[in-house]
C-alpha cells in the first residue's frame, strides 16, 4: 500500500462527509417538501435548529429554493455538493475518472435544475449518482486505505446527521459500529477517549437526545 499524503487524507475524509451530507439531507428533504409548502410560514425553523443552520429565510418557498440551490448560501445542499466536487477533483488519480464522473454528474444535475419549480424528480438523479459513486468507489478505488478513509468521513457525517435528526437508537448503534469498523482499518490518528465516550452515549443505554450536544462534540473532536 502506498503512502497517502496528509493533504489527500483530508480531501478523502471531507469528500466522504460532503457526499453523505448531500445524500442524507436530500432524502430527508424529500419527506418534508410537500408538507412544508402547505404549512404555516416558518415551519422550517425546527429543521434549521436541528442542523444548526442559521434561520435567514423569509418564507417556506424561499427556504426551499435557497436551501436546495443557493450558490451564495454556505448551508445549501448545492454548496455542499460543490464542496464534494472540489475535494473529488484533486483526487482524480486515487478515485479514477469513472468514480469522479459520478460526482460531476451529481453537480451538473444540481446546476441544471436550479430554476425548476418542481425539482424533486430531477434531484432523485443526484441521489442515484451518489449511490453510483459509492458503488464505483468499492470497485475502482484501488488503495484500500483510500476507501477506508473515504468511508470514515461518510460514517462520521451519517452519525452526526442521525444524532441531529433524532434517529432511533438502533440506527445510531448501526452507524456507530460501521464507523468503528472503518476506523480500525485505517492509520488515522483519532481520540480513543472521545470514541469511548461516544460509545457510552450510544451503546450503553444513555439517552442520545439528552446527550446530543456531547455526542456531536465527541464526533467533532474525534480527529483533533
Amino acid at each position: 500500500m502506498g503512502i497517502i499524503s496528509m493533504e489527500k487524507v483530508d480531501h478523502l475524509y471531507w469528500l466522504g462527509r460532503y457526499t453523505e451530507r448531500v445524500y442524507t439531507t436530500l432524502r430527508v428533504f424529500f419527506h418534508i417538501y410537500d408538507h412544508m409548502i402547505e404549512q404555516p410560514e416558518g415551519v422550517y425553523a425546527k429543521y434549521c435548529e436541528k442542523l444548526n443552520i442559521p434561520e435567514i429565510y423569509t418564507s417556506n418557498r424561499q427556504f426551499v429554493q435557497s436551501y436546495l440551490f443557493g450558490a451564495d448560501n454556505p448551508d445549501s445542499v448545492y454548496s455542499n455538493m460543490k464542496r464534494a466536487y472540489d475535494n473529488a477533483i484533486v483526487l482524480r488519480d486515487e478515485l479514477s475518472s469513472t468514480v469522479l464522473s459520478y460526482v460531476q454528474l451529481a453537480l451538473d444535475t444540481f446546476e441544471s435544475c436550479r430554476k425548476t419549480t418542481a425539482p424533486l424528480l430531477e434531484l432523485q438523479q443526484v441521489i442515484d449518482d451518489l449511490l453510483a459513486f459509492w458503488g464505483g468507489a468499492d470497485d475502482y478505488v484501488e488503495e484500500e486505505d483510500c476507501r477506508n478513509i473515504l468511508k470514515c468521513g461518510k460514517y462520521v457525517e451519517r452519525l452526526d446527521l442521525s444524532i441531529r435528526l433524532d434517529y432511533h437508537t438502533k440506527d445510531l448503534e448501526k452507524e456507530y459500529r460501521k464507523l468503528c469498523n472503518r476506523l480500525e482499518k485505517t492509520n488515522l490518528d483519532y481520540s480513543k477517549e472521545k470514541l469511548s465516550r461516544l460509545e457510552a452515549i450510544i451503546l450503553q443505554g444513555e439517552d442520545p437526545k439528552s446527550y446530543c450536544q456531547e455526542a456531536l462534540a465527541c464526533l467533532g473532536g474525534l480527529f483533533t
